[in-house]
């Protein structure tokens, strides 16, 4: 298989990351399409034993932040963000879920969101996540932690009591 084949049967995992990403089709589309550019154009910087869909995911989010950091919205968390107005699915029950688990990935961190992105969504390795956000194997692991227990508090929320609160931790005194 050609390089440029190998590229075109990652976009639609691409396209995937970059929607969960930004929440607006359109914008997830060009970074798709400005992605498999810069790849295409720089398939000699490949290493040919390497992960190429880890390589392509590092591109398209190199090229989000890039985007972000030019629009300024590094941290975006406004009533009206795009994915704040979405419309549930006609499918009951579970159209209703897949939107509450939308927005609430949308209010964790950016740094949980992409770790739980390339693990949980895209199946990336630990170290495969750490190479393409250039962080540390133990980064990945508590970022991923973290956004876990981040978002299943917020799917939890207040329609579902008071947050649970560990147990209070119970002081031993050393005896001499």
């Amino acid at each position: 298989m050609s390089f440029e084949a190998e590229v075109i049967s990652w976009l639609p995992q691409l396209r995937r990351y970059a929607r969960a990403l930004t929440g607006d089709r359109a914008w997830a589309d060009d970074l798709v399409q400005d992605t498999a550019e810069r790849a295409l154009a720089r398939w000699a910087a490949f290493r040919p034993n390497s992960n190429l869909r880890a390589w392509l995911l590092t591109i398209l989010r190199h090229l989000y932040i890039d985007q972000l950091r030019g629009r300024r919205e590094i941290a975006v968390d406004e009533e009206s963000a795009p994915w704040r107005n979405l419309e549930a699915p006609q499918r009951e029950v579970d159209g209703l879920v897949l939107r509450d688990l939308q927005r609430a990935l949308y209010r964790l961190p950016l740094e949980q969101r992409e770790v739980l992105l390339l693990v949980c969504v895209e199946e990336l390795t630990y170290q495969e996540t750490s190479k393409a956000l250039g962080v540390p194997v133990g980064t990945v692991m508590s970022r991923l932690s973290r956004g876990r227990e981040h978002l299943r508090a917020l799917l939890e929320g207040p329609a579902h009591g008071p947050a649970r609160k560990p147990p209070p931790l119970k002081v031993v005194r050393n005896p001499r």
